[in-house]
């Protein structure tokens, strides 16, 4: 047998010895030939599908380094004005933290996006492709915690600081408008004050006609009446001094506060408006107490309790028995009377004692990163954006994964000859020539017969 011959049967058993035309054997049926047919188309058309994905990875690749280096770099940037509205100080050392902190973000992101853009995709188990991508939500989770929210208090630092500052502002409002209102209320109890007095002036009037004890005249009992009429007399006075006060503050209050607006709004660095507002923010808080303590409720409060408690019993000035019996008797149900209004007092003085205070607001300056965490859900696009810049790259590598396993299954049933490249079948072919001419130059063995050959001597 000739030795190309005897090289194609050893390495290819299934091609026969002779074949027809088209390539096929003479001896084969119609289906099968159908069948073989189809088979084959399917192999090629599975190793084209494979070539061509492979022939797409192969230009993303020439970039995809460069793309991560630019999400990395971009991170980098963002970390470091991060950083940078972090640190108190702005001298040389706080410069070089910032920039070696942003820096090893930078390298970190790159590093572990390039290990799972290369081996993710490469893996086949199950336990390792599990693995990686628990490694890879680890590494999420790291990336967030270092730079994620550095990048969101970059991207809306200021404005989150700002929102902070209208928070407090609002707060601010309340708690002023909630003062004012006891004070108002308080204000009220003028007119409570005004109809006791009232009612006691009349009672002396009657005394003096005769018309309450039955002597008239300016006595015991009168004595009484116009003393406790002085002294509500005075409270109500004092009460009417507080108005003015009480709307000076709350004026006052709300051109603080239209200041403090303006410092929410304004151009200008935040830090430097931070510094005014917080200014005033302590004068308003102390008009805030100013106007609790000019709540006159708890001066008409003690005023009730008195009302009684220090009323001076006159002498009784009746000329006989009988008068001055019925002037005690009067005076007792003066005292009565005072009694009654002093609860009447008491009760809504009480009624505005017990409304609630306004809320103890105090104004904490807060630096960008705390106010984008505080106030994250009002930032929800910039929070996104932030955490997008540094998980991006895990699409890419799902990507790259499905496709590496959209490869694979393709060329998993295509035969040899099918998936075979130019250079790999000139490789092939090489090999093929140095087999056969090892095989012509080497001498082959002759035949020696048996000598217990029956065919010996018959010149085999």
């Amino acid at each position: 047998m000739p030795p190309r011959l005897w090289w194609s049967r050893r390495f290819h058993p299934r091609a026969p010895a002779h074949r027809g035309l088209a390539g096929r054997a003479p001896a084969a049926g119609r289906g099968d030939t159908v069948t073989e047919s189809e088979s084959d188309a399917k192999h090629r058309a599975d190793a084209a599908y494979s070539a061509e994905l492979e022939g797409h990875l192969a230009w993303l690749d020439t970039f995809t380094g460069a793309a991560l280096g630019v999400l990395a770099v971009a991170s980098g940037i963002y970390t470091y004005l991060g950083v940078s509205s972090l640190l108190d100080d702005t001298g040389a050392l706080s410069f070089l933290a910032a920039v070696a902190y942003s820096l090893a973000v930078s390298v970190a992101i790159f590093v572990f996006w390039s290990y799972l853009m290369r081996l993710l995709p490469a893996v086949r188990t199950v336990g390792a492709r599990l693995g990686l991508f628990l490694s890879m939500g680890l590494g999420s989770l790291a990336i967030v915690a270092m730079s994620s929210w550095l990048n969101a208090a970059a991207l809306a630092g200021a404005a989150a600081v700002e929102q902070h500052l209208a928070r407090t502002v609002q707060d601010y409002q309340a708690a002023l408008e909630r003062a004012h209102e006891i004070a108002v209320s308080g204000q009220a109890l003028e007119r409570d004050v005004a109809r006791v007095r009232q009612s006691f002036e009349d009672l002396s009037q009657q005394e003096a006609t005769g018309q309450l004890s039955g002597l008239a005249g300016r006595g015991a009992v009168f004595s009484l009446l116009r003393q406790k009429a002085e002294e509500l007399t005075s409270l109500e006075r004092q009460i009417a001094q507080q108005a003015p006060q009480i709307e000076a503050a709350f004026d006052e209050g709300n051109a603080i506060l239209s200041r403090m607006r303006a410092l929410t709004v304004e151009q200008g660095p935040v830090q430097v408006r931070s510094v005014a507002f917080s200014e005033e923010s302590v004068r308003l808080a102390g008009l805030i107490a100013e106007l609790r303590q000019l709540s006159p409720a708890p001066l008409v409060a003690r005023a009730a309790d008195d009302l009684v408690a220090s009323a001076v019993l006159p002498d009784l000035d009746g000329r006989s028995e009988g008068a001055r019996s019925d002037q005690a008797s009067t005076i007792t149900a003066i005292l009565d009377v005072l009694e009654l209004r002093a609860t009447s007092l008491r009760g809504a003085a009480d009624a505005v004692i017990a409304m609630p205070p306004p809320a103890e607001t105090t104004y904490t300056p807060i630096s960008a990163a705390d106010a984008v965490i505080r106030y994250a859900g009002n930032f929800v696009p910039s929070w996104a954006g932030a955490i997008a810049i540094d998980l991006l790259p895990a699409v890419l590598v799902l990507i790259v994964a499905i496709t590496q396993a959209a490869i694979r299954g393709g060329r998993a049933q295509v035969r040899i000859e099918h998936r075979m490249t130019v250079a790999e079948l000139r490789a092939a072919m090489t090999a093929v020539r140095e087999v056969e001419e090892a095989l012509i130059a080497t001498p082959r063995p002759e035949a020696h017969p048996d000598p217990d050959s029956p065919h010996r001597g018959n010149g085999a």
